[in-house]
Parts: C-alpha cells; structure tokens; sequence
C-alpha cells in the first residue's frame, strides 16, 4: 500500500509512544492512537495522552485531538493531526482494520495485543515474543541495543533501574511515599533542589531526590497506592527545555517501528 493510505493504530500515548507517533504521522502514515481513559504519564508535557484530559496536546508542533467518531478521526487525518480515541481493550482496532498495530504501552507486560490484529502487528519492549504474540519486537533498553528489531525472542528483560542520566540513576526517580491523592506543589520545567517539598500525596509530602529539573510530574487528582511512580528529576539544570520535547530515547525506539514498518508493512 502507499503510505498516504496505510493506517496505523498504535496503543498508548505516553511520551515513549509519542516519538513512535510523531515520526509515523511526520512520514505520512495514518496514525489513529488507543490510550486509557486516565493516562498516568509522567512526562505530561512531551506526551500526546494529555489530549485525554485537556481534548487536545501538542508536542513539537504536531497536535493529537481527542475524538469519538470515524468523521473526526478523517478529519484529523485531513489536517495532519493525530485522532486519538479511547480505547483500553482494542475495539477500534476491529472497527478500523489498521494495516498495521504497534503497542507502545510500555507496561512491561502485553495488555491483550496478538498477532491477529493486523497484518503486521509490533511490540515494543519487554512482554511480547516476536512470532508469537506479535510479529516484530522493538528493544526499549537504554544502550547497545535500545532501537533493534527483534524478529525472534523477546526483548531484554525490565531491570527496574532508570537509565543513567548525568550521573544519576535510580535517584532521578520519585516514587508516592504512601497512599493517597496527588497534590502538587511544583510544575513541570521548575527547578528543584534536593529536599524541596514538591508534591504531597495525601497529607505526606513528597521530598526532590536531587537538585535539577522537574522533568516529570503525575497529574494533580490522581489516587494512587504507595511506591507509584509520581515525579522525574534530570539533574542537568541546563536541559530545561527537554521537559517539552521528545527524548533521545523516544526517537530511536521510533526509528526502530520506522524502519519496521517500512520493511514489513508493505508500504512503499
């Protein structure tokens, strides 16, 4: 199929699927996205799932719009948007017949995606075996590998441990102290000094890891149980500006589904 005409439905709209997202729709392709009715990015202000809450976001120039029916999702198409619908369980995917179905939930488990779903159906990260519930699996592990297509196996195994980012690892990631409903204190893009109280989960407050930028930030309402990932820090006080844009990780997990797409998908 020519690409103009090829659709594309990718389940999840976090900020690691954005990327996928943003560089499918930049090609051409028709790309419908399924996300949850409450997404818990953390990286909001990178993530194409805001349109869940606000009915529209924008990342890097490329707006995603909340819809509801097949016109608005032509619509969207029409003027180089992204529709996005919501969908947990995959029934748009029956109702659109993509040619093509990529999970970037992320979970590090597969939340119901097989291979019956499309004629080419991509997994990304751990969960998925290539030629069994899915054709292809993209690596999402920082370093050597992170982008490589896996067409037979399984991707690297979850180890738990956020990747290095200047100097800091585990540190840069904050997670809920206790139970309880968000409250926030700091924004997205503040910069934060160790210590500083930036958020409260119920009455117990929730203390930066390390002087830096708030890079990330769990929307202010939610009710989550303890150990939730909730807040993001990059120490690089330097790189504010990346709270808004997609990540090098993001990219090159994208141009791992590009490349899959354009030599599996049989589009031309």
């Amino acid at each position: 199929m020519k690409i103009k005409d090829t659709v594309i439905a990718v389940r999840g709209g976090g900020d690691l699927a954005t990327g996928t997202i943003h560089y499918l729709v930049s090609c051409g392709f028709k790309v419908v996205v399924l996300e949850i009715a409450r997404p818990t990015a953390i990286r909001r202000y990178a993530a194409f799932c805001e349109a869940m809450f606000n009915g529209q976001a924008v990342v890097e120039n490329m707006t995603a719009k909340r819809v509801e029916t097949v016109d608005e999702i032509e619509e969207c198409w029409h003027l180089g948007q992204v529709p996005m619908v919501e969908d947990a369980n995959g029934y748009w995917i029956e109702k659109l017949k993509p040619q093509i179905v990529v999970d970037a939930i992320l979970a590090k488990k597969n939340m119901g995606t097989n291979k019956d779903m499309a004629p080419l159906v991509i997994g990304l990260g751990p969960g998925f075996r290539a030629g069994v519930d899915v054709d292809i699996v993209v690596e999402t592990m920082r370093g050597h590998q992170l982008g490589r297509l896996i067409l037979e196996g399984q991707a690297i195994p979850n180890t738990g441990v956020p990747g290095i980012i200047g100097g800091f690892g585990k540190e840069r990631v904050i997670h809920s102290p206790a139970a309880g409903v968000m409250k926030n204190v700091s924004c997205i893009s503040d910069i934060v000094k160790k210590g500083q109280i930036i958020a409260y989960v119920g009455e117990t407050p929730v203390y930066a890891s390390l002087d830096g930028v708030l890079r990330g930030l769990l929307r202010d309402g939610f009710e989550i149980p303890k150990g939730f990932k909730i807040a993001d820090i990059d120490p690089r006080i330097s790189e504010q500006g990346n709270c808004f844009t997609i990540s090098d990780k993001a990219r090159t997990i994208a141009g791992g589904v590009l490349k899959a797409v354009l030599m599996y998908g049989n589009v031309e």
